[in-house]
């Protein structure tokens, strides 16, 4: 059998030796091959000699999260064809920008007559196909907007352009001393270069809800009185019964009719530690059986799926935030009908001065290119990629740039416990004092490769306690492990398994003749989960825990970690109720979290981060990544968020001065198309150069 795992967390030719060496050593492992560029890890096994959640416990133990996915989804979401599009554009704008520099350089050197003019000519064939390729994102945008009735800052862009290179070439065919290719082309190239930095940082974000679906299976394998047939999971109704073995992901939510196994409930629960499934028990579609075929009764398949809702709610939350309006879009509502009526009086003004329509054209153009709004443009997005790239040198990926923004914003943050609060690996916390249990106990929990019995037997061994001579030993999936000692049935799993009553804390039974003995589990908080939360606390912002995980283990991590304020046994609706209510009484939500039942409140929180060990759903809702096992990236994200949201506002000053004191020069007819160039140049690098000022810790 194969099966195909998306592995995020591969990054360099030593992931590929670990991955394929470590899988290979697996007994009953044919094939392990991992693609590094798409990610995508192949293993084909022999399905009676290992089961496929051995694979995925192999992959954790070795350092990364994999997951079941869907090919051609993941096909589609690597397509950018927009990115490439920018880029080619770019690339463009970029060659003829040299190019026509050489070429200036000559005209301002000293050429005269007929070697300026060939000059110019040159330049011209240069830079007219270059303006008009590279200015077709802002030539639709500026068309799109006029169609619509408004203005946006694409229609200044687009007639600077246009007139630059319209003024240009009128100058080289009369022969005039001065021609401006140089500036439309650079120009040009600087726009794009914004455009593309900023849609490159966006991208990410946008594939949620794919991602979501992705983790739905294709087909099924539906009962009928003829004997199992494969079937789209479109064409699953409520009622009809379906096999599931292990390793597959379940088509549709609904309740199992038969079997014993372990499944992967991380969608809903959030927690990675695999949960029992029997008779009786709920899935759902998204989930994956883990350990052995179950018969499951469809309650709910297509739309009406917990992941489809799932979905819905991400989707709707992005919409939500895809609407949130920049502060530079906001200022060129009114900024941009301003430049135009300017440009328009000065050369109506210079005509009626008595100025030809050429010169008066010129001084115009002048007016447009200096106002252009370009250090305008640049103010917001050169902040955000300066602040993410400095981010990412600290290990912290910015997927949203206006995420920066959001995040300066945040008085309040919300932490998920499992994986984001903790290290995700649980460890004994208790255990009983008879040596008889203590060695009954490691004989049946070496026997076992569920986390819970792994945890149990290294604590035993780091004792010293040897084995006891348990005999007849048999793992029942989900459940526990059971044996025989002294010819008497000793059990060790889950409480209701071995015949005794559930309770808050996560917790595992031993069980036999001579009574009942418990050993409790915990996840540990990370390191620095205290100082972080104190951090958070001392600069004035609320910290509270919402989890989906037992009354329990909340409590004790809350306490351990020093947050007062804390919610347990949540589903992922109630997260994203529980942030609405935060919104409505004015707090701005950081959510911290890392499992897919976080995904619908990492997207509807105002701004949302998750560990790099998160799931891949996680991973896409969230705006920032932070490199998992810490959680003091949390305070370098907002510190810098903070500075680049200083710098935003500086940069807009900036730009509102340089227009205060450039218009009056340009409208007086002071100032060439080619010095305005310059000056709009000038501004531009400015307002980069103050980004890339390096602020205090905020």
């Amino acid at each position: 059998r194969e099966i195909e795992l998306l592995v995020p967390a591969a990054h360099c030719a030593a992931c590929i030796g670990t991955i394929e060496r470590g899988l290979a050593a697996m007994p009953g492992v044919a094939l392990a091959r991992l693609n590094l560029s798409l990610k995508r890890l192949t293993v084909r096994f022999d399905p009676a000699r290992i089961a496929a959640g051995a694979v995925l416990e192999r992959l954790a133990g070795l350092g990364y999260d994999a997951r079941p996915v869907d090919a051609a989804q993941m096909r589609a979401l690597a397509r950018d064809l927009e990115g490439r599009d920018l880029l080619a554009r770019l690339g463009v704008a970029g060659f003829a920008a040299m190019n026509v520099m050489l070429l200036s350089v000559g005209v301002w050197a000293g050429a005269e007559a007929a070697t300026r003019d060939l000059m110019h000519w040159v330049s011209a064939a240069i830079a007219l196909p270059a303006v008009a390729f590279a200015g077709v994102p802002f030539y639709r945008s500026a068309l799109r907007a006029l169609r619509a009735g408004r203005l946006n800052m694409d229609v200044p862009i687009s007639l600077a352009l246009i007139l630059a290179a319209g003024v240009s070439l009128s100058e080289t065919a009369q022969g005039g001393p001065e021609a401006y290719f140089d500036a439309a082309v650079m120009l040009a190239f600087f726009l794009l270069l914004g455009r593309v930095l900023d849609h490159r940082t966006r991208r990410l974000a946008r594939s949620a809800a794919a991602q979501l679906a992705s983790l739905s299976a294709r087909t099924a394998q539906l009962l009928t009185p003829e004997g199992p047939r494969l079937v789209r999971v479109e064409d699953l109704r409520p009622g009809d019964e379906v096999l599931v073995a292990a390793g597959e992901t379940f088509p549709a939510d609904g309740e199992v009719l038969s079997g014993e196994s372990a499944i992967d409930r991380a969608m809903v629960t959030g927690e990675s530690v695999p949960q029992p499934a029997g008779p009786g028990d709920a899935v759902h579609a998204g989930m994956v059986n883990l350990a052995a075929p179950l018969r499951v009764r469809v309650t709910a398949s297509g739309e009406a799926t917990l992941i489809a809702e799932i979905g819905r709610m991400v989707a709707a939350a992005e919409a939500g935030r895809n609407r949130y309006t920049r502060l530079a879009d906001r200022a060129a509502r009114i900024y941009a009908p301003l430049v135009h009526l300017a440009a328009a009086l000065t050369f109506a003004g210079w005509l009626w001065a008595g100025l030809s329509a050429r010169e008066a054209l010129m001084i115009a153009a002048s007016v447009l290119i200096i106002t252009c709004p370009c250090a305008l443009g640049l103010a917001v997005p050169v902040v955000q990629v300066v602040a993410g790239g400095r981010l990412f040198r600290a290990g912290v990926f910015v997927k949203d740039g206006a995420a920066l923004e959001r995040l300066a914003e945040a008085d309040m943050v919300v932490f998920d416990k499992t994986g984001t609060l903790t290290e995700g690996r649980p460890e004994v916390t208790a255990m009983p004092g008879d040596p008889a249990a203590r060695a009954a106990a490691l004989a049946l929990a070496e026997a076992s490769g569920h986390p819970h019995a792994r945890a149990i037997a290294a604590a035993l061994r780091a004792l010293g306690v040897r084995p006891a001579p348990v005999t007849g030993i048999a793992e029942t999936p989900g459940a526990g492990v059971a044996g025989r000692l002294d010819g008497a049935e000793i059990r060790l799993g889950r409480a209701d398994w071995c015949g005794l009553p559930r309770g808050d804390d996560t917790e595992v039974w031993l069980a036999g003749p001579g009574g009942a003995a418990c050993f409790r589990l915990a996840d540990r908080p990370k390191a620095d989960a205290a100082a972080t939360v104190a951090a958070l606390k001392a600069r004035g912002m609320a910290v509270t825990l919402l989890s989906g995980d037992a009354p329990g283990a909340v409590a004790d991590t809350a306490r351990a970690v020093g947050i007062a304020d804390w919610r347990a046994r949540l589903t992922p609706a109630e997260k994203c109720a529980a942030l609405a209510d935060l919104a409505a009484r004015g707090h701005r939500v950081l959510m911290v979290g890392d499992g897919l039942n976080d995904a619908p409140a990492l997207a509807a929180a105002h701004v949302s981060i998750s560990p790099a060990g998160a799931t891949d759903i996680a991973r896409a809702a969230a705006d920032l990544v932070i490199p998992a096992g810490r959680l003091e990236p949390v305070l370098a994200a907002l510190a810098e968020a903070r500075t680049a949201r200083a710098r935003a506002l500086q940069n807009f000053a900036i730009a509102a001065l340089y227009n205060a004191l450039a218009v009056p020069l340009a409208v007086a007819g002071l100032v060439s198309p080619l010095v305005a160039a310059l000056a709009m140049s000038g501004s531009s690098i400015l307002v980069t150069l103050n980004a890339l000022r390096r602020g205090g810790r905020g």
